[in-house]
């Protein structure tokens, strides 16, 4: 009874580790080539291979080998790192501003007047 319910929590760990894969790996599949050159991070066939090779280990291999333990790795790497530096080249990612540069953080500065 307790190997059957290890057993079950491994399972959903397993697809959940999959689901995060390829969630990361279409993510890296439609962003554009020229931004992986603006942030200045690997080149965007390098992280689909990387990727897409996670996803295949993660559907052959169970989760208490070493390798789906690398896809891993490399797809929080990916989602941490390489993604939120994609997004800001892009210009979806940064910091958002509202009203002009003379605003200071309790509303505009109007220069003492």
């Amino acid at each position: 009874m307790l190997v059957e319910g290890f057993g079950e929590i491994l399972y959903w760990v397993s697809i959940g580790l999959l689901v995060f894969t390829v969630v990361a790996f279409v993510d890296a599949a439609v962003r554009r080539e020229d931004t992986y050159r603006a942030a200045d991070k690997q080149s965007k066939g390098f992280w689909l291979i990387i990727l897409g090779v996670a996803v295949a280990v993660n559907l052959f291999f169970g989760i208490l080998n070493f390798l789906p333990i690398l896809g891993l790795i490399a797809t929080i790497v990916y989602m941490v790192d390489v993604r939120p530096a994609l997004r800001q080249a892009s210009g979806r990612g940064g910091p958002r501003r509202r009203g002009s540069s003379s605003d200071g953080p309790y509303g505009p500065y109007n220069g003492g007047r």
